[in-house]
């Protein structure tokens, strides 16, 4: 059918539109176009635009097969109390058929105190658990296996200690590096800008994360060494396009980072990976997806001169949408993470994680995690979603839409070219205010209806208070402190005092990759509060300022 063909039979439907809406209004709001054809997809250029899947621009998935052969890795997010606590729950996440463990710090832990801290009172093991020493970490994952599980590590500024902790619990394994398999978050420049769990200034962080790339690139070569975040931009309230395009602009300063450090392009982006949220939009998000990975494999391609095709993949991790959840009605919630889930996969992500129904009220039951994993598990083996390869390829709409995700995305990221990078957008507070500005505009669309948010806002139901929810007892404090003093009480202190103050002198020195003493220190059981408090001792501690 040619295009004037199809005008033609455009207008007869739109005139035929206009009778039935005169009869039956259109609800209000609706963001998209009522139809979508060919003409939306004028001068489609197949081969640029989508090509085969495991070929660039990767926009049809980084995979030939995708989940054909096998399914994304079924992690969940787990971690609170003590390690002790936590070992449980990931063995029993294991036995319940995960593929991948996904690790949750407490706040003390993310910031780099120790539990008996004055800054942690109050604090230890209530959102994640509690590291404090290679002891804690060896009781973390005591009788796992880490050369068969794939470990994700939801860590920022202490990255480089829990991940020498980790390399250290695998050596007294037994374990090859070459073989551990996993990720750290390691993405500083989103908590500047989203989360705020920093510790140290801009540079010395690149400096830390670059020496991460440089070391893993050297010794743990199937380590992902980051995974640029976009999950808690949009968790603050970004739309779906400002999610991609500040997280592929934070991408961008880090690859400029480590090529600044002397690293080759193509020695270190192949283990880059990303980490995407998953809101309840099924088709947006799908097309966000898809979006994201064309952009990537163009700015690696055409701006970074990379010719090793694994460093033009953009390789993601999903988790379904936290601020999505409400504590009203909370069993809805089991359905909004089923539709998340579908929108993950059909949007072609490598791993996922489902929250539980109950996380908008405290730390998820088992009850709530087994229901959460079982939902990957109906969407994997029950519901043809896995099944072929990007089915929603080819779609008016879904086309469309991912040039229009593309396009905004792309002119985002532009602009923070033109400001100097994303570390100085974050220093001028652009990216900050962009997000406020969405959430802003979120919110009140929620107050006055023109969003609805079932049980929220419309369709209420007067609700019993909810009844067993997971509490973390506040005697977790305490049990850390003595393991603290117990530790101290044994440790070769000698021994840790040397290596701290040979971390304090490479620290001083720029050019000295900081990953093997910090292992040093570890493994002697220095704690993560004493290894940071040296580096906050050199480095100094960032203060947050926007110029408004």
């Amino acid at each position: 059918m040619s295009d004037e063909s199809i005008k033609a039979k455009q207008t007869a439907y739109d005139a035929k539109v206009e009778k039935v809406i005169a009869k039956n209004p259109e609800r209000k709001n609706l963001t998209y176009n009522r139809l979508y054809t060919s003409l939306d997809l004028e001068n489609f250029d197949y081969e640029r635009k989508l090509g085969f899947p495991g070929d660039y621009p990767y926009t049809r998935g980084v995979q030939p097969t995708m989940y054909r052969g096998r399914f994304w890795t079924m992690r969940m997010y787990a971690g609170f109390s003590t390690a002790e606590e936590s070992n449980k729950r990931y063995r029993y996440l294991i036995e319940s058929g995960a593929t991948g463990l996904s690790c949750a710090f407490d706040l003390p832990t993310q910031i780099g105190y120790d539990s008996d801290d004055a800054i942690a009172e109050g604090e230890v093991g209530k959102v994640g658990v509690a590291i404090d020493s290679l002891a804690d970490m060896e009781i973390l994952f005591n009788g796992i296996d880490l050369g068969k599980v794939s470990t994700s590590m939801t860590i920022n500024a202490p990255a480089s200690v829990l991940l020498a902790m980790y390399i250290a619990v695998a050596e007294k394994q037994g374990v090859a590096l070459e073989q551990l398999k996993g990720t750290i978050q390691n993405d500083i420049l989103k908590e500047y800008a989203a989360r705020g769990t920093y510790i140290f200034p801009p540079k010395p962080s690149m400096r830390l994360i670059t020496n991460i790339f440089e070391y893993c690139s050297k010794n743990v070569p199937k380590w992902n060494t980051i995974s640029i975040s976009g999950y808690h931009i949009r968790e603050a309230g970004s739309t779906a396009s400002q999610e991609i395009a500040f997280t592929i602009a934070d991408g961008i300063a880090y690859v400029e980072a480590a090529i600044k450090a002397g690293l080759n392009v193509d020695d270190f982006a192949g283990r880059l990976s990303f980490f995407w949220n998953a809101h309840n939009n099924v088709l947006e998000e799908v097309a966000k997806f898809r979006a994201s990975r064309r952009i990537w494999a163009r700015i690696m391609k055409e701006r970074f001169s990379a010719t090793n095709p694994k460093s033009m993949m953009l390789r993601f991790h999903t988790q379904t949408a936290g601020s999505m959840l409400t504590a009203q009605q909370p069993a809805n919630n089991i359905v909004r993470v089923a539709l998340q889930t579908a929108a993950a996969v059909l949007g072609g992500t490598q791993s996922l994680h489902t929250n539980s129904q109950d996380e908008a009220l405290a730390l998820p039951t088992e009850d709530s995690v087994r229901v959460a994993l079982r939902t990957q598990q109906i969407v994997a083996y029950e519901s043809g979603l896995a099944d072929v390869v990007d089915p929603l390829a080819g779609s008016y709409f879904i086309e469309a839409l991912t040039d229009k995700i593309e396009q905004e995305a792309m002119a985002y990221i532009e602009k923070i070219d033109e400001l100097g990078g994303a570390v100085v957008a974050i220093e001028k507070g652009y990216i900050q205010r962009e997000i406020q500005e969405s959430a802003y505009k979120w919110q009140m669309e929620v107050e006055s209806k023109q969003r609805i948010i079932v049980g929220v806002n419309q369709f209420q139901i007067q609700e019993k208070a909810a009844e067993g929810l997971l509490r973390v007892d506040s005697s977790v404090g305490e049990l850390q402190k003595q393991k603290l003093a117990n530790l101290r009480a044994k440790r070769d202190n000698e021994a840790v005092k040397a290596k701290l103050a040979m971390l304090e002198k490479a620290a001083g020195e720029e050019e000295t990759n900081l990953m093997p003493v910090i292992l040093e220190a570890v493994k002697v059981y220095a704690t993560l509060g004493e290894i940071c408090g040296v580096l906050r001792k050199v480095f100094g501690e960032y203060e947050a300022h926007v110029s408004l």
